[in-house]
């Protein structure tokens, strides 16, 4: 199988531009690609996994990796996929998660000798005078043809500022520095990106001449990898500052019935055969199915041990089994006693279960608490030190969140 033919049989791809052109280059190794990664937080997340784990894929085949951290477009805020405007960043916010992201970056991709190139859209859109843009980048863009676009069609009913038109032009123009800076001839991107996308192939064109042109993939998935980096209690980051490694694997482990398989061909680097074993698993070995993915995610994410660790505890919660050392832990302390004792709504705020008391109480009132494994149906229910001492107990909210709380 090629490497193209085994994206197409994970579920990668979903158009192109030069189909036989793109196989011949990436099956040969021959590829210099890119794909933009705006810095919005200090750490990136599930959302831009899917596309890390292509850039690993394509750089195991030979192929040279362009990592564009867009610290000039951050500026001005991609408007795909929203509903409003994005709130401005300052350029020093900009900078420090520019940093961020090229650190956590060169846990999936090589960057020595030349392999990999890490460039920042900064460095040539900041330097970029107004009308001389106008002058060489806006006759090559059509006004009414841009606003077909789906990423601007959906803000058109709520308002979308002059600001945020203009970053179909500035990705475009991305295409077209990597293009001449570094012999760039194929992008990949969301397929929430293909107008932006095919703009950058279509400038290539128009400035450089018909023998010059850019080539383009885009992923199938990307638009609901972005939703995959969210949960009810928020973004599930790759910083394990953000999302500890356990709340990683568990996110893994949690995922839909109908969704892990798909997973675990979109995102490991399991053989297509040994997947296509599971296809046939059902209930226990789905669960088992389940318990793969996390393993091989966390593994990839942050380290084996820290793999293992996560799937220890996770036995030991669900099992029966396994280290509860490995498990989100809470110290009560003398300070958070009083007369010997400490509320449930306390244990819930303390642990982070909750965000407040109000949120704490309404989950019991709900029925959606547990702790040492029975349902808390008293918001005013306490326990004292000596039922935490030793191993302490295991408060529940809800089906997937949890924390050991003990004393010393």
């Amino acid at each position: 199988m090629t490497v193209y033919d085994e994206l197409v049989a994970r579920g990668l791809i979903a158009q192109v531009t030069d189909e036989d052109e793109i196989k011949e280059l990436i099956n040969n190794g021959k590829a210099t690609f890119y794909i933009g990664f705006d810095p919005t937080a200090d750490s990136l997340h599930v959302g831009h996994f899917m596309a890390l784990c292509l850039m690993k894929r394509l750089q195991m085949a030979g192929n040279r990796p362009i990592a564009l951290i867009g610290g000039g477009t951050a500026m001005i805020g991609d408007p795909t996929g929203r509903t409003d405007m994005r709130q401005m960043m300052t350029p020093e916010i900009i900078a420090h998660n520019c940093e961020c992201f090229k650190k956590q970056m060169s846990r999936f991709i090589d960057f020595s000798d030349g392999k990999a190139i890490m460039a920042n859209n900064a460095d040539w859109l900041m330097e970029l005078n107004y009308v001389q843009l106008l002058r060489e980048v806006g006759p090559h863009f059509s006004v009414n043809r841009m606003l077909t676009a789906e990423c601007y069609r959906q803000r058109m009913e709520k308002g979308l500022t002059f600001l945020e038109f203009n970053y179909m032009i500035m990705q475009s123009y991305d295409f077209y520095e990597l293009f001449r800076r570094y012999g760039c001839r194929l992008q990949c991107g969301g397929d929430d990106q293909w107008s932006n996308i095919l703009g950058g192939t279509e400038l290539i064109r128009r400035k450089l001449g018909e023998d010059a042109y850019g080539l383009t993939i885009t992923l199938l998935l990307t638009s609901e990898g972005k939703k995959m980096g969210k949960t009810q209690s928020g973004a599930v980051w790759l910083d394990p500052e953000k999302t500890s490694p356990y709340d990683f694997y568990q996110y893994w482990r949690n995922v839909e019935d109908a969704d892990v398989l798909k997973c675990l061909r979109m995102l490991t680097f399991l053989p297509l055969d040994e997947i296509e074993k599971m296809e046939k698993w059902e209930g226990s070995e789905l669960n088992a199915a389940k318990e793969i993915l996390a393993f091989e995610l966390t593994k990839l994410v942050h380290d084996e041990e820290e793999a293992r660790k996560a799937r220890e505890a996770a036995r030991a919660l669900f099992s029966a089994g396994g280290d509860l050392s490995n498990m989100p832990s809470t110290e009560i302390v003398d300070s958070d006693f009083a007369d010997g004792e400490i509320g449930i709504i306390e244990l819930l705020v303390k642990t982070g279960l909750v965000s407040s008391k109000s949120e704490g109480r309404r989950a019991v009132e709900q029925g959606g608490v547990e702790a040492g494994g029975k349902k808390v149906s008293d918001f005013t229910q306490k326990f004292t030190r000596q039922q935490l001492m030793g191993e302490g107990i295991i408060i529940r909210k809800g089906k997937k969140a949890f924390n050991r709380v003990y004393s010393k």
